[in-house]
């Protein structure tokens, strides 16, 4: 005897079109799929990228500050660093008020790359098809989400 069917309706084209967490995940592959080609003239990841962002507004940040800025674990940032510092785009220093402080500080090649850089956010703009406007709307949502999400776990 056949068991009868659950559902009667068609199946779905996209099986997770109601799954937001699966919209955020994917388009965030979409991004990363932008992002590498641009990047990658640079000789960057986007997680580097992100790093020499953070550091381009504030130079000199220790360890502890830029994992923070990034929602990065010590065990996911150290290596990052390490793979930048060897690349010639940051150093690393001790502080000199505490040695117990590392500070990251971008070098010449780090800065010169950044302004390389300057063109990668209108080209991933241009990729979107979404105005200013409403990307910095689609932005400050996703933020509040992600602060929800952050204190609720």
């Amino acid at each position: 005897m056949t068991q009868p069917s659950l559902s009667t309706a068609p199946p779905r084209s996209d099986p997770f079109e109601d799954f937001l967490c699966f919209s955020v995940y994917s388009t965030g592959l979409a991004f990363n799929r932008i992002y590498k080609p641009l990047l990658d003239r640079l000789g960057l990841t986007y997680l580097q990228y992100l790093a020499l962002i953070a550091l381009t507004r504030r130079d000199g940040q220790t360890v502890s500050e830029l994992g923070e800025s990034l929602f990065l674990e010590s065990n996911t940032l150290t290596p990052l660093i390490k793979r930048l510092e060897a690349a010639g785009f940051v150093t690393r220093t001790r502080d000199s008020a505490d040695e117990r402080v590392v500070r990251v500080t971008l070098t010449d090649k780090g800065r010169e790359t950044m302004e390389e850089a300057r063109c990668v956010p209108q080209e991933v703009l241009a990729a979107t098809g979404l105005s200013i406007a409403e990307l910095s709307r689609l932005n400050e949502e996703l933020k509040v989400l992600r602060g929800n999400l952050r204190t609720s776990g």
